[in-house]
């Protein structure tokens, strides 16, 4: 049997993490749990991160880097509305193919908003920062308009709140999105351009 390196083990406590703080939550996932997902020891876990707040932090961290990756190779020398159909399409396979990367995404944005509110500012500067990475990786292939770039990322917001609230594909509530955005045209859900 192959040992892995430590840093071989840390990648694998991160793709845990993400999996079980997508379905459970910060609050409601043990570190145990973390450390069982990956065939660890609680103890050799801490040996890994300092706690559960670094565990979660890493883990957002990589979901917002992989989101921005996502955006990022599929506008790659595409500008416009090539860039911005590019990158719906990134994303609407990203959450229907993995879908606990969006349930993530929303769990980051619930655990950011406790914390901040209990006077902890560390989750919300590291998710603000990688928002913002997210932000200028989207709005310079649509040629820096802060328009285009607040209503693609307003209606990939819309987007997570419905998908994630479970409306099914044909269901009215998706009418308002472009053709390629609706639910029903068997992609799942994505991001729209602006209306």
């Amino acid at each position: 049997m192959v040992r892995m390196s430590a840093e071989e083990r840390r990648e694998s406590v991160v793709r845990a993490a993400i999996e079980e703080f997508a379905r459970c939550g910060y609050y409601g996932t043990s570190t145990e749990a973390i450390a069982k997902r990956v065939g660890v020891s609680q103890p050799y876990l801490f040996r890994l991160f300092p706690g559960k707040k670094a565990i979660f932090l890493a883990a957002a961290e990589r979901c917002l880097e992989d989101m921005r990756r996502h955006f990022e190779q599929a506008s790659e020398g595409l500008h416009g509305e090539e860039a911005l159909q590019a990158m719906a399409d990134a994303y609407t396979r990203l959450i229907a193919e993995q879908p606990q990367r969006l349930q993530m995404q929303l769990q980051i944005y619930v655990t950011v908003a406790a914390a901040e509110a209990a006077g902890d500012h560390r989750f919300g500067e590291m998710v603000r920062k990688g928002w913002m990475e997210l932000w200028d990786t989207v709005h310079l292939p649509l040629g820096g308009d802060v328009g285009r770039t607040t209503s693609f990322m307003a209606s990939g917001m819309l987007i997570n709140t419905l998908a994630a609230m479970g409306f099914p594909p044909g269901h009215r509530v998706w009418e308002g999105f472009y053709p390629g955005g609706r639910a029903d045209q068997g992609k799942g859900t994505q991001e729209a351009p602006e209306a």
